[in-house]
C-alpha cells in the first residue's frame, strides 16, 4: 500500500479554505502530504488555517488570485522557498452563477470562464516546469457533472467545466512523457453549506437529486477523499487524461421510471 502514500510530497489545493477543497486537502494531508492552499483574501485564508489546525493538520495558507498570472507566479515562488516544490496541484477554486443564458451579461460569463477555466490553465502552467525538472507531477482538476451534461441557468459554468475536461486531456497528452499525470474529478451533487437550502426534506430539487442518483443520496465531501488520494499518488501513475466521476452513478442512469 506504499504506492498510496503521499509522504514527503507538497500538495497545493486552490480555494481550499472550506468545502470540497478543504476535504480534498485534508485527505492529502492525512496521506502524508504537506498541505498548501490559497484563497482570494486573508479572512478566508485565516479561517482555513484555523480549520486545518482544528483537524490536526499543519497547513500553509496564502492569499492569491488564480486568474492573475503575476500573482500566481509569485505564489509558486513563495511556496517553493517556504515549503518546497509543488508535487501535486489540485485546481479546486471556482464559482458558479445561476442565471438564464439570455439574462447573463458578457462580463458575468467571462468571470466564470476566467476563474473556472483560465485559472486552472494559469496554475498548471506555473507548476509544470518544475514538475518536468523533477521528473514527476500530479495535476487534478475539479471538473463537474456539467463537464458532460447541460442544465438550465448554468451555461457559463458548463462551458467552463467542459473546457476544463479538455484542458485535462490536453495536459495529459502534452506532458505525459515527463511522468506528469493530469486527471479530473467530477463530483456529483455534494452536501456543502451552499447546497443546504436545497437539501431540505420535501424540497423538489432534493427529491429530484435523490431520485436521479442510483445511490439514492447526496454525496459528501468525504466521498471525494479516496479518489483524490488515488489520483495524487503513485498508485495512479499510468492513469492520465481521465475524468473520475464521483456522482453516485448519475451519469450511468437515465433515472427512475415515474
Amino acid at each position: 500500500m506504499d504506492s498510496f502514500s503521499l509522504k514527503g510530497k507538497v500538495a497545493l489545493v486552490t480555494g481550499a479554505s472550506y468545502g470540497i477543497g478543504f476535504s480534498i486537502a485534508s485527505a492529502l494531508g492525512q496521506a502524508g502530504a504537506k498541505v498548501v492552499f490559497n484563497d482570494i483574501n486573508q479572512e478566508l485564508v485565516d479561517s482555513g488555517l484555523a480549520a486545518y489546525k482544528e483537524a490536526g493538520l499543519e497547513a500553509y495558507g496564502y492569499v492569491a488570485d488564480v486568474t492573475n498570472e503575476e500573482a500566481v507566479a509569485a505564489l509558486i515562488k513563495q511556496i517553493e522557498e517556504e515549503v518546497g516544490t509543488v508535487d501535486i496541484l489540485v485546481n479546486n477554486a471556482g464559482i458558479i452563477k445561476r442565471i438564464p443564458m439570455v439574462e447573463m451579461t458578457a462580463a458575468e460569463w467571462r468571470q466564470v470562464i476566467d476563474i473556472d477555466l483560465t485559472g486552472p490553465f494559469i496554475m498548471a502552467k506555473a507548476v509544470i516546469p518544475a514538475m518536468i525538472e523533477k521528473g514527476h507531477g500530479k495535476i487534478i482538476n475539479i471538473c463537474s457533472l456539467m463537464s458532460e451534461l447541460g442544465r438550465e441557468t448554468v451555461s457559463a459554468y458548463a462551458a467552463a467545466k467542459g473546457g476544463l475536461k479538455m484542458l485535462t486531456k490536453n495536459i495529459a497528452a502534452e506532458y505525459g512523457e515527463h511522468n506528469i499525470q493530469c486527471n479530473g474529478i467530477g463530483p456529483g451533487y455534494i452536501e456543502t453549506p451552499q447546497t443546504a437550502p436545497l437539501r431540505v426534506e420535501g424540497h423538489p430539487f432534493n427529491n429530484f437529486i435523490i431520485d436521479k442518483t442510483p445511490a439514492a443520496r447526496w454525496g459528501t465531501p468525504e466521498d471525494l477523499k479516496g479518489p483524490s488520494v488515488f489520483l495524487a499518488s503513485e498508485a495512479s501513475d499510468f492513469v492520465n487524461g481521465h475524468i473520475l466521476f464521483v456522482d453516485g452513478g448519475i451519469l450511468a442512469s437515465i433515472g427512475k421510471q415515474p
